[in-house]
């Protein structure tokens, strides 16, 4: 693969324009000595976590003791690769039980493998065609629950809940609903909680949190009948049950306006009981399997996660108050060791980290995805501003602003930074506040980054998020572009200098932004949408019914589907794009990039596109990682330049 090299002086100098400082950001750093850090459990007083490699192309399942002197040890045969394609974008790879014992998906055969406590690896099961995901333990004996999506080639997958036991034997528990996530066994195996939906709601619109009693013949449970939790509440989502020590179930429901935690208790024939209100949004969207954002304490405490104006909250439940508490995000495991706590340190202001204390204690980051290179201090990293700001229809939306940050440079007098605007992908998402290079890489360059929550991104209610229902391509552009003329009017950035970025769903409204208005001088798609009459026909079952809401059904509504689609504004776009795109995107796929950049070329505007081999949605590759960035960064340099 050919790299393009972007040249910088070794030293850093103040008298460079913004836009064209030395940065201690490295393709290399980014893409080469960082790792991500994912699925933290524990079991016992081990801590276990995902690490995904670039420099391996896979991701490792890795542990260590909890005490003061454990050290990280991977717990994989090189052969192995921990993760799940099952609704395309996986998660839930893997589950420990507390005596140590393993059981995980592999990505590369879609196999489930087990390790039993002595260490031998042998397969539980994994039928040709078929996808596992989110698994758990049965507490009352040796199978493991999970999530099973089987491809046969025939139609849609089929979905179901199934156990497999130790000597292999696979049985179907729960099917006939199109999707299911979260099979949960209550503490004593006594029960199973799961939660399922069907087309054409997606699971932030409505999802049914299921019970069952779990009888044991002699050949491994089965399910007796099947309730439904909460049935009276009118259509909601709710999300990510889990168990507590004393058996009772906690899950996350926005039946209220915002997902918020609500409790079930047998002793009062599992009736919904909601928790005093967190002030915040406890939940995410279901795009992953394994997201917690729920910790229920021995103690009978409760630690969750909470947005609030876009930022990540630690809250405890104690004795009915909500407390914040000094806990990074994004997910907190209790540890035997005294009272302390494992979780995934993601604060704004340096990499992420597995992390071990308590609050108000000094902590041991175990493993950090990245060592900062010498030299590095805090002027140099910067932090996420809350911004709140008008935009079209009386209405107000959300972004986070960063400054450019250097210590050893800084804007010229009267000098204006140039502006990279982000479009988060989804759209159901967010802009993560969390420390994250895609930002510093910018923002150590001098720009200055804005990271929208148009309407329809999470973390601010039920209202919110449904804003953009019937307004794809129109809402979401509409916030892009009253967020950039609220950062100009505010004199934070160069209009000259305005370049908008997005993914996936963010590269439509991306390409949308540049057909409406002339506010930026160049844009790049990183896989991104750009025709959804063919998304519609062409897109994979977990997505396949998504436009319903944000557009129409389709092929009913098959003009709104046209208007909205940036193949057929593509005359309205004059400034520079560059598409960057995987050849084996199964969301999203080439052929919608390369559409798009035909008739820009055809035009007679400047469109380039790099296509990356064995790429799917989203790139993990460590050569496209670092080719992706630096092509970018190119690209503006350029355009900045010839302009002048």
């Amino acid at each position: 693969m050919f790299i393009l090299k972007v040249m910088s002086d070794p030293a850093r100098s103040s008298s460079r324009s913004a836009g064209f400082w030395s940065s201690w950001v490295t393709p290399e750093l980014v893409a080469g000595r960082t790792i991500g850090l994912s699925d933290l459990q524990v079991a016992g007083d081990r801590v276990y976590w995902l690490e995904t490699r670039p420099q391996e192309g896979r991701a490792m399942l890795v542990s260590c003791d909890a005490g003061v002197e454990g050290r990280p040890r991977d717990e994989l045969p090189p052969a192995r690769d921990v993760g799940s394609s099952v609704h395309e974008y996986g998660g839930g790879g893997y589950a420990v039980a507390p005596d140590g014992r393993l059981v995980i998906s592999d990505r590369r055969e879609n196999g489930v493998w087990l390790r039993d406590g002595d260490g031998s690896w042998h397969r539980l099961g994994g039928a040709p065609g078929s996808r596992y995901a989110d698994f758990a333990f049965d507490p009352a004996g040796d199978g493991v629950f999970c999530v099973c999506e089987a491809h046969d080639g025939s139609g849609e997958p089929v979905a179901s809940v199934m156990w497999f036991g130790r000597d292999g034997v696979a049985r179907v528990l729960a099917s006939g609903a199109d999707f299911y996530a979260a099979p949960r066994p209550s503490p004593d195996g006594g029960f199973l909680a799961w939660i399922e939906w069907d087309h054409p709601d997606m699971p932030w619109d409505a999802t049914r949190l299921r019970l069952a009693s779990l009888v044991r013949p002699g050949d491994g449970p089965r399910l007796d009948e099947a309730r439904c939790l909460m049935a009276d509440v009118p259509a909601s989502s709710i999300v990510e049950p889990v168990w507590t020590p004393d058996g009772g179930l906690l899950a996350n429901s926005d039946a209220l306006g915002g997902w918020r935690p609500v409790r079930f208790d047998r002793r009062d024939d599992w009736r919904g009981e909601w928790l005093p209100d967190p002030r915040a949004e406890v939940g995410l969207p279901h795009w992953i399997f394994g997201q917690r954002t729920l910790a229920p304490l021995p103690d009978g405490r409760l630690l969750a996660l909470g947005i609030r104006d876009g930022l990540n909250n630690v809250l405890l439940l104690e004795d009915g108050v909500w407390h914040d508490v000094a806990l990074g995000a994004p997910v907190w495991c209790p540890l035997p060791v005294g009272h302390d706590f494992a979780w995934i340190d993601a604060p704004p202001d340096r990499p992420s980290a597995v992390a071990v204390g308590r609050p108000g204690m000094p902590l041991r980051r175990v493993r950090a995805a990245l060592a900062l290179p010498d030299g590095v201090v805090a002027a140099d990293i910067a932090v996420p501003s809350p911004l709140v700001f008008p935009t079209a229809g009386g209405m107000r939306a959300h972004a986070l602003f960063y400054r450019p940050a250097s210590a050893n440079a800084s804007l010229a007098p009267d000098e204006k930074p140039p502006l990279v605007v982000m479009a988060h992908g989804g759209p159901t998402g967010r802009a993560n506040p969390a420390f994250s290079f895609k930002v510093q890489w910018w923002t150590s360059r001098g720009y200055a980054v804005l990271d929208v929550n148009y309407r329809g991104s999470t973390g601010f209610g039920r209202a919110y998020r449904q804003a953009l229902d019937g307004a794809w391509g129109v809402a979401d552009v509409e916030d892009c572009l009253h967020a950039v003329a609220y950062v100009l009017e505010e004199g934070w950035a160069d209009p000259a200098r305005v370049v908008i970025r997005g993914s996936s769903a963010g590269g439509l409204t991306v390409l949308q932004c540049l057909a409406r208005s002339r506010l930026f001088a160049a844009g790049t798609s990183l896989y991104g949408v750009t025709d959804l009459r063919a998304l519609a026909q062409e897109t994979h079952k977990f997505e396949a019914r998504y436009l319903d809401r944000l557009i129409g059904p389709y092929p009913g509504a098959e003009a709104v589907y046209l208007a909205r689609s940036p193949v057929t504004h593509a005359g309205g776009i004059s400034a520079p794009v560059l598409f960057l795109h995987g050849d084996q995107d199964r969301v999203v796929p080439l052929g919608q990039a390369e559409q798009m950049v035909a008739l820009l070329l055809g035009q007679g505007n400047r469109a380039e596109m790099h296509v990356y081999p064995e790429e799917g949605h989203g790139f993990r590759q460590q050569a496209t990682l670092m080719d992706s960035f630096e092509r970018e960064a190119a690209f503006y340099r350029d355009i900045f330049t010839a302009a002048g």
